[in-house]
């Protein structure tokens, strides 16, 4: 046999290295998600089904999760939106300060969430720098709603952006200058043009987007007041229920809100393999 005919080695490690290496990832796999996810299903399934859904349409429990829906249905979109035009600023165009730009979307990946949500209270709470003149407008950001969306745009600004910066920047700008030299309009250009190259970035960046959203705790926790069936979104409600040593209503808002997460992941994997199998459709062609 021929050395060009032998395979491909891209590593140098023996046989039984790299079988230990595999089962080292698998066992902390299993400790560190599978298992977790397990106990928490487990736990809510203890009493029964339906012992889990009756602790699910209690008031107080079917108010944290529309509350936590409604957050999630209204930061994404518009993080969608203002990602999409960071991204288009960033990668399109030259101009002084981008860098500073680029932190800045990078700073709620590395500002803790708590202290987001204490500095929020500073500023609109009712002894903060706005406080005075919110109050005076009788309008209320502190423990209301308003709160709790600024606190998640917050947490999820960087996904959607982040995850289009890149694939911006590989594809340049040949193609959108193409077509405005052919006469194309703005609009145009970009619905034609630029949406399509970069839709499969946008989806996967609304989804982890939305997967943070919806298990946002640090920043809502602090901002919300924790106002029972009030401010009161699903993470913060695990929490209050599980300190009232109501484990079952705990655990079955926490498998509901992982089962959420986990939809969310699925959703990530079935358009990541979409993708790969458009990429390989075109490449063949």
């Amino acid at each position: 046999m021929s050395e060009a005919s032998l395979p491909h080695r891209v590593t140098t490690e023996t046989p039984p290295v790299r079988a230990l290496l595999t089962l080292a990832v698998l066992a902390l796999t299993l400790v560190l998600l599978i298992a977790p996810l397990a106990v928490v299903f487990a736990e809510a399934l203890r009493e029964g089904l339906g012992a889990a859904l009756a602790s699910l349409t209690e008031r107080d429990a079917w108010s944290a999760i529309r509350l936590t829906l409604l957050v999630a249905a209204v930061s994404v979109p518009l993080n969608a939106i203002v990602g999409l035009a960071a991204a288009w600023a960033i990668a399109k165009f030259d101009f002084r300060g981008k860098a500073v730009l680029i932190t800045l979307i990078d700073l709620p990946f590395s500002v803790s969430p708590v202290v987001a949500g204490l500095a929020l209270v500073l500023l609109y709470g009712t002894h903060g720098w706005l406080g005075a003149w919110l109050q005076a407008h009788d309008l209320r950001i502190v423990f209301a709603f308003p709160g709790l969306l600024l606190a998640t745009l917050f947490i999820t600004f960087p996904f959607v952006a982040r995850e289009l910066i890149p694939v911006m920047t590989e594809q340049g700008r040949a193609e959108e200058e193409a077509a405005l030299t052919l006469g194309a309009s703005g609009w145009h250009m970009f619905r034609t043009v630029t949406l399509p190259n970069v839709r499969w970035a946008l989806l996967y960046g609304v989804l982890l987007c939305n997967a943070r959203a919806m298990g946002e705790f640090g920043a809502v926790a602090v901002i919300s007041g924790k106002i029972r069936g009030q401010t009161t979104t699903m993470p913060i409600m695990i929490e209050m229920l599980y300190n009232e040593y109501l484990s079952v209503a705990a655990f079955s808002m926490a498998a509901l809100l992982a089962a959420l997460a986990l939809l969310t992941l699925a959703l990530k994997s079935l358009l990541e393999w979409r993708h790969a199998d458009l990429l390989s459709a075109t490449r063949r062609h």
